[in-house]
């Protein structure tokens, strides 16, 4: 398999406090990755690392070959615009548009034309179930499809990679279920390659590969039941 991300010896402190204590992981492409651990480990932190949402202490970073660290600011976020997704807990739409509006704003700040951005935001709506709910405001949704709106906005420029933090975290058992079927479905019919932190044990047992956080370093490996999961189709 293609190696898709690699990361290396990365550091990362706040004040005094070391969060991250030399963390190396390389990522195939099309691989479903859980990160797990008691809080306070420092999964968050990695995540946001190799998302290049934050800039480690120490260490390197790559994604599909290129050099993150090595960018602007600016290169970095037109880098992570077209070839990363993200959903966090917290939704994070904007509330005075609408999900097609909320779906579409990736391809909106990248310069496509607004007709063509909005009929890709219907389609990947219609990817995660949400094609009845599509003219309405996050305040009229549910938890749920807020979160399957989020999902919605991380795929629509096809990005290489997705991270997801603690994205069923605000949702009951019964939602954040139909959720995880969302994600398995990325991986397994659409080829997106997905790193999700989670303490949600049932999604973190889906996924190929899940990675124990403590005390700010990768303490051990094991393999998920990705391979015995049924599609969402």
């Amino acid at each position: 398999m293609h190696r898709l991300l690699q990361a290396i010896d990365l550091e990362k402190a706040y004040g005094a406090l070391k969060v991250l204590k030399g963390v190396s992981i390389e990522i195939e492409k099309g691989a479903f990755v859980a990160i797990v651990g008691p809080s306070g480990a420092g999964k968050s932190t990695l995540l946001h690392l190799l998302g290049s949402l934050d800039k480690a202490d120490k260490g390197s970073l790559s994604i599909n070959g290129q050099s993150i660290e090595k960018m602007s600011a600016a290169k970095q976020a037109a880098f992570r615009n077209k070839h990363i997704g993200f959903v966090f807990q917290s939704h994070h739409l904007l509330p005075e548009f609408t999900a097609l509006e909320n779906a579409a704003m990736p391809l909106w700040i990248g310069g496509v034309d607004k007709k063509k951005a909005e009929a890709e935001a219907a389609r990947v709506l219609k990817m995660v179930g949400l094609e009845h709910r599509m003219d309405h405001k996050p305040t009229a949704l549910s938890g749920g499809e807020q979160q399957r709106v989020a999902i919605a906005r991380a795929i629509i420029q096809k990005p290489e990679i997705i991270f997801a933090d603690e994205p069923t975290g605000n949702l009951d058992t019964g939602t954040a279920a139909e959720i995880n079927r969302i994600f398995l479905d990325l991986v397994q019919q659409h080829g997106i390659t997905l790193v999700i932190v989670t303490h949600n044990e049932a999604l973190a047992e889906m996924a190929h590969r899940i990675l124990l956080m403590k005390d700010g370093r990768i303490e051990a490996e094991r393999k998920g039941n990705f391979h015995q999961q049924d599609s969402f189709n």
